[in-house]
């Protein structure tokens, strides 16, 4: 077969480069889409509005499989490929979103943005590798920003997104869109991946004529007849239709064998079992659905046991302070066991790294002090960021705006600097060390929180507002390339995948425990204020508690300018180029 003309390549990568830059768009949107329709989710599960903290595994269950997904990923997709990899992220995703879309109680909620979780935490790195694997170094700095850039825009648009649907239909209707938006993403990834001569480099850097004969012949067509009769029992089980349910005769379907629970009924075992069955011939049939063993060796060649020490790691600290009540602790009350889980499965990591002939950490990758210096800076930055991300319309909620719309447009300005700034540093780079840039930058955003933290009840109609707003953003895209390119320039090319998936995780770490610290400390001078004058109105009250959490986030991105300077001294950052730099960006 003769390779496709450089004009139909071309034309092929500005798709695939579209579709990958929408998966990533909606796995951000999915991050942030809860925030307005949350009252209506606690209510379909049967939680009160005053038992908010009941609700809060519905965020920290998406934010659990995110997280914890990350550093297998980006070691799978150095293994595998990033169509592969982008693929079965956008389908676990979909059935997350479907999970999501049916539950009927917390449990099943929880388990749905679980599931989203991994699926769009699979996205990010995939799509990064992806347009890094179609466009040569010269052509990637643009599409690896906008790629990027679509990803810190969905963090606005994804209320947005959700005010928008709930205007018209129910909460359930958003994830519906995310699933209906996911199988078609699939579908045209797929198309393009056949019809590309270049699919099976993409696909299967290390491909044998095994999985070449694997793809050949008809799919099984039994595992595809138990997949369905799964999913139709399950909607029946899940959303019995009156005139069966209540019948004399089929309403027996759905009465429980056993004990109690609607699972327990015959037409939920025979749901149950087809699921069984579906399973089983993804580990047996000769061109199963899903591959499920050749996935498997490839998360045993990327390191399984390591990953799993690190999700708990890292899933002890996301509990941790996710499932917080800011009003009362800076972590829940389970905190200080979570974290001690925490602290254990990590000294369990390190004995594996030590032990594994192939770990998901190869010994010396943070060697370098400007490697582990990354790390640090990006926990602070992340730290930093979450207040702009959380407090900038909430301060315009409290003072100018009545509504989400007019408060997201607020931080719209601050999220358009970003991936401008952006953009500058990863060319800055290539001349300027890392150290300088991202000291300066977040220096910008330590200013403009300082500036902030001054702001009135009027001061967001006054013009000058935006100047601090814009100066922050560009800031904060300032420090992202020399970040990524301090831990690119100190790391070995074989481990740039890992390397870079870590990055993207101290950040979401640094958000994480940031928005629990800094609400805390917030919340506790609104109540020193309140005691010491009763007169003050609420207006007032939450506007010193905006101050104080602006004062917090200007300390620690001038912590992580400091850090910088300090830590990325003699990372060889001059000469990496854009493209590389970008597309560790998460």
């Amino acid at each position: 077969m003769s390779p496709p003309s450089p004009a139909v390549l071309d034309r092929r990568s500005r798709t695939l480069l579209i579709f990958g830059a929408v998966a990533v768009a909606f796995a951000a949107i999915d991050t942030y889409v809860v925030v307005l329709a949350l009252p209506e989710m606690m209510t379909s599960v049967g939680i009160s509005a005053q038992d908010l903290q009941r609700a809060a595994p519905i965020i920290s269950g998406f934010l659990l499989g995110y997280v914890a997904v990350l550093p297998l990923i980006g070691r799978v997709a150095d293994l595998r490929g990033p169509v592969p990899v982008l693929v079965a992220s956008l389908s676990t995703f979909t059935v997350g979103s479907l999970v999501t879309a049916v539950g009927y109680d917390l449990t099943s909620v929880v388990a749905g943005r679980f599931l989203q979780g991994l699926g769009g935490g699979g996205l990010v790195p995939a799509t990064m590798a992806l347009v890094a694997a179609l466009y040569p170094v010269e052509r990637r700095g643009l599409p690896l920003g906008l790629v990027s850039a679509v990803q810190e825009f969905g963090s606005v648009l994804g209320p947005l997104f959700g005010a928008a649907v709930l205007s018209v239909s129910s909460w359930r209707a958003i994830f519906a869109i995310n699933a209906s938006v996911a199988v078609l993403l699939v579908v045209v990834v797929r198309v393009l991946r056949r019809e590309d001569a270049q699919a099976a480099a993409l696909d299967e850097p290390h491909g044998s004529a095994t999985a070449d004969d694997q793809r050949r012949g008809p799919p099984d067509l039994i595992g595809g007849a138990a997949l369905l009769l799964a999913a139709a029992g399950a909607v029946l089980v899940l959303y019995p239709p009156d005139r069966l349910y209540l019948d004399l005769t089929y309403g027996e379907l759905f009465t429980p064998v056993v004990a109690s629970g609607r699972w327990l009924s015959p037409l939920g075992l025979v749901a149950v079992a087809a699921l069984l069955l579906f399973v089983v011939r993804c580990l047996t049939a000769r061109r199963p659905l899903v591959d499920a063993r050749s996935w498997g060796r490839s998360l045993a060649a990327a390191d399984l046991a390591g990953a799993t020490y690190l999700a708990v790691a890292l899933g002890g600290i996301v509990l941790a302070f996710a499932t917080a009540d800011p009003e009362v602790s800076v972590f829940s009350p389970q905190g200080p066991w979570l974290l001690a889980a925490s602290a254990l499965a990590i000294v369990a990591l390190v004995i594996h790294l030590r032990r594994s002939t192939n770990p998901l950490v190869p010994p010396g990758t943070l060697r370098a002090m400007p490697a582990w210096g990354s790390l640090v800076v990006s926990l602070l930055v992340g730290w930093a960021l979450i207040a702009a991300l959380v407090d900038i319309p909430l301060f315009a909620r409290t003072t100018t705006y009545d509504t989400q719309l007019g408060a997201a447009l607020v931080l719209l300005r601050f999220l358009v600097a970003l991936p401008a700034g952006a953009v500058v540093g990863g060319y800055l780079v290539r001349s300027v060390a890392a150290g300088p840039i991202t000291g300066v930058g977040m220096l910008l955003s330590a200013g403009s929180f300082w500036w902030m933290s001054t702001w009135g009840e009027t001061s967001l109609d006054a013009f000058s507002s935006n100047v601090p707003l814009v100066l922050c953003g560009l800031g904060f895209g300032l420090a992202l390339a020399p970040v990524n390119a301090a831990i690119l320039a100190t790391t070995r090319d074989d481990t740039h995948g890992i390397a870079s998936a870590l990055v993207v995780v101290a950040r979401m770490i640094g958000m994480l425990v940031g928005i629990s610290v800094l609400t805390t400390w917030g919340l506790a001078q609104l109540y020193d204020a309140g005691a010491a004058n009763p007169e003050l109105s609420v207006t007032e009250l939450g506007i010193l508690q905006e101050r104080a959490v602006f004062e917090g986030a200007a300390l620690f991105a001038l912590l992580a300018a400091v850090a910088a300077m300090i830590l990325f001294r003699g990372a060889p950052t001059r000469g990496l180029d854009t493209g590389a730099v970008m597309r560790s960006g998460g």
